[in-house]
C-alpha cells in the first residue's frame, strides 16, 4: 500500500470510528439532556411551591421546600437567598451567612443579594465585612447615596475615621457642601486629634456662606472646642454685635461663662436677651432652667416662665410648672385660669383637667369641678396613667356624693377601683358612704379593712372601719378600733368623738359615752363640722343620756 493509500485508509477508518462512536453515544447525550431538563423542572416546581407557601404564611412548609430545592440543584441562587431569613429566624447565624454568601457567589452582580449580605453582617456586628460588601455594592451602583451614609456609620463604629471622612467627601461631591457634612467631617477630625483639619473644615463652610451668622457660630464653636477659646469668644461677641437676636452666639457665650462659673455674666446675658422683642421661647426656657439650677426663688422664675408661655402658649411643661407654683402658693384662681387656657392648647393633657377640678372642688365650685373631671375623662386612652385616671373617678365620686347623687357616685367609685384597685382614699370614702346609707355593709367592711391594713395608724381609716363594725352591730370589735382611732388622733374631730360615744353606749359604758358626746359638742362649737340638725341630735343625746338615731 502506498503512503497516500495508507493515509486514505486512516482517514476513512477514523471517520468510520467517529461515526460509529457518535451513533453509540447519541442515546447517552439524550439521557443527559433529559436529566438536566427534569432537574430544572423539578427545581422550578418545588421553588414555586415554596414561594406560594411563604406568601401564605406557611413558613415551615416553605423552609422544607427551599431546602429540598438546594438538594435538587445547588447551582441555583434563589433558594439560598430565600433560606437566609429562615435560618436567621431560628437563630442559626452560621447557616444564614452561608446561604447568603452562596447566593452572592452564584450571582455576584445581584444588588439585592449583596445588600442582604451586608445587612446580615451588620446584624451579627461583623462591621468590617459589612463595609466591604457595601463598597462592592456601591461600585456597581454609584447613585446609591444611602449606601454611603451607612458606610460612614460603619467606619465610625470600627474607628476607621479616615475612610469615614473619605466617604463623607464622596457624599459632599454628589450633594455639595452642607452644614451636616462639614460638621460630621470636623467632628471626625477632632476624634483623630487633628485640630487644624477640624477647624479648617468649618472655616471653609463659613467662608462659603459669609452672610450667614449661624455658620460663623459653628466655626466659632469648633474653634472653642479645639483650644482656640479667645478667638472663638471674639467671634461670638462680633456676631452678637451684628445680630443681637442670634441665639447660637448667645448660647456659645453662655456656655463659656457657665463653665467658668461666672454666674453674674451669665445672668447679665440672659437679662439682655430677655429685653429683646424677638426673644425666642427656647432662650427664655434656658434662662428659667438656669435660674432653677441656681435655686433662685419661684417669684423670680415665674415671670420668665410667663414670658415663655406668652411666646409659646402650647408649651405644656412650662404651663404645668406655673400651675405647680400657683398650687404651692394656694392661688386657686391662678390654677383655674392656667388650666382653663390649657384646654385650647393642650386638650389631650389630663393633668390640667385634674388640677382645675381639684382647685374648683376646694373652692366649693362643685359643678365646675365636675365639668373639669368629666372633660378630663373624655381624653382617656390606652396610654393614660391608671393612677391619674383612678383619682379622676375618685374625686368625681366625692363630688357626686356631695350633690346627693349616690347612684352616680358609687358608679364613679367602681370605675376608680377598676383602674386602680388599691386606691386607698377611694376605698375609705366608698366604704364610709355605704355605711352611712346602711347599704352593702359586708362590701363596705371588706373595702375599709384594706385601708387599715395599708395604713394601720391612719385615724380617718380606723374611724371608718370602727363605724362600719358598729353598723354591723359588732360593738366589741368596734370599740377596739375606735380606741385605736382616739390614740392615733390627738385632736379628734367632732364626728369621730360622736362615733366613739355611740360605740361606748352600745357596749354599756353610758358615762363614757356622754363624756365623748360632750367633747364632740364642744368641738363642733369651734367649727361648723357638724350640721345644725345633727348638733341638735347630739344635744338631745347628752340630755337624755341615750343613743338616738338621726
Amino acid at each position: 500500500m502506498t503512503y497516500a493509500g495508507y493515509r486514505l485508509w486512516r482517514i476513512l477508518g477514523m471517520r468510520s470510528f467517529l461515526i460509529s462512536t457518535f451513533v453509540f453515544l447519541i442515546p447517552h447525550f439524550s439521557f443527559l439532556i433529559c436529566f438536566a431538563q427534569d432537574t430544572n423542572r423539578n427545581y422550578d416546581a418545588f421553588f414555586l411551591d415554596a414561594v406560594c407557601q411563604r406568601n401564605l404564611g406557611n413558613n415551615d412548609a416553605a423552609f422544607d421546600l427551599l431546602r429540598h430545592c438546594v438538594e435538587i440543584d445547588s447551582t441555583r441562587s434563589e433558594a439560598y437567598f430565600y433560606l437566609t431569613p429562615y435560618y436567621s429566624m431560628i437563630k442559626d447565624k452560621e447557616k444564614a451567612i452561608y446561604c447568603i454568601k452562596k447566593a452572592v457567589a452564584l450571582e455576584p452582580d445581584n444588588a439585592t443579594y449583596l445588600e442582604t449580605m451586608a445587612n446580615a453582617y451588620i446584624t451579627q456586628r461583623e462591621y468590617d465585612e459589612a463595609a466591604a460588601t457595601l463598597e462592592r455594592l456601591y461600585e456597581k451602583n454609584s447613585e446609591r447615596d444611602d449606601i454611603l451614609a451607612v458606610l460612614v456609620q460603619l467606619y465610625e463604629q470600627t474607628g476607621n475615621y479616615d475612610k469615614a471622612i473619605t466617604t463623607l467627601t464622596k457624599i459632599e461631591t454628589a450633594e455639595g457642601k452642607s452644614e451636616r457634612l462639614s460638621v460630621a467631617k470636623s467632628e471626625l477630625y477632632t476624634q483623630m486629634n487633628d485640630r487644624k483639619a477640624a477647624i479648617r473644615e468649618m472655616k471653609l463652610l463659613a467662608d462659603q456662606y459669609p452672610g450667614d451668622p449661624n455658620y460663623r457660630c459653628l466655626y466659632a464653636n469648633t474653634l472653642y472646642n479645639n483650644g482656640q477659646e479667645k478667638q472663638a469668644l471674639a467671634m461670638y461677641s462680633e456676631i452678637m454685635n451684628e445680630y443681637p437676636d442670634n441665639r447660637n452666639a448667645l448660647m456659645g457665650l453662655l456656655s463659656h461663662y457657665h463653665q467658668a462659673n461666672d454666674s453674674v455674666r451669665v445672668m447679665q446675658l440672659f437679662r439682655q436677651a430677655l429685653q429683646r422683642p424677638n426673644l425666642d421661647a427656647q432662650t427664655a426656657l434656658y434662662y428659667a432652667s438656669y435660674m432653677n439650677m441656681k435655686k433662685m426663688p419661684q417669684d423670680s422664675i415665674s415671670p420668665v416662665l410667663e414670658r415663655v408661655l406668652k411666646i409659646s402658649p402650647d408649651n405644656a411643661a412650662v404651663r404645668l410648672q406655673l400651675v405647680s407654683y400657683a398650687w404651692q402658693k394656694e392661688d386657686k384662681e391662678r390654677v383655674i385660669s392656667l388650666c382653663s387656657e390649657a384646654r385650647q392648647y393642650n386638650p389631650e393633657e389630663m393633668a390640667f383637667y385634674y388640677y382645675q377640678g381639684i382647685a374648683c372642688y376646694q373652692k366649693g365650685l362643685l359643678d365646675d369641678a365636675l365639668d373639669a373631671f368629666k372633660n378630663g375623662i373624655s381624653v382617656i386612652n390606652a396610654e393614660s396613667d391608671p393612677a391619674i385616671v383612678s383619682d379622676f373617678y375618685a374625686v368625681m365620686g366625692d363630688i357626686l356624693h356631695q350633690k346627693g347623687m349616690e347612684k352616680e357616685a358609687y358608679a364613679a367609685y367602681d370605675s376608680c377601683l377598676v383602674w386602680k384597685e388599691d386606691n386607698i382614699g377611694c376605698l375609705n370614702n366608698y366604704a364610709y358612704y355605704l355605711s352611712e346609707q346602711g347599704e352593702q355593709l359586708d362590701k363596705a367592711e371588706q373595702m375599709s379593712y384594706r385601708t387599715i391594713k395599708a395604713e394601720p395608724k391612719n385615724a380617718t381609716y380606723l374611724d371608718t372601719y370602727a363605724w362600719i363594725l358598729f353598723m354591723q352591730q359588732r360593738y366589741s370589735e368596734a370599740k377596739i378600733y375606735i380606741d385605736q382611732t382616739l390614740q392615733c388622733d390627738s385632736d379628734s374631730s367632732a364626728v369621730l368623738l360622736e362615733h366613739a360615744g355611740d360605740i361606748y353606749y352600745h357596749i354599756g359604758d353610758k358615762e363614757k359615752a356622754v363624756s365623748l358626746w360632750q367633747q364632740a359638742l364642744d368641738k363642733s362649737a369651734e367649727n361648723s363640722e357638724i350640721k345644725d340638725e345633727r348638733k341638735q341630735v347630739l344635744i338631745r343625746k347628752i340630755k337624755l343620756k341615750k343613743y338616738l338615731k338621726e
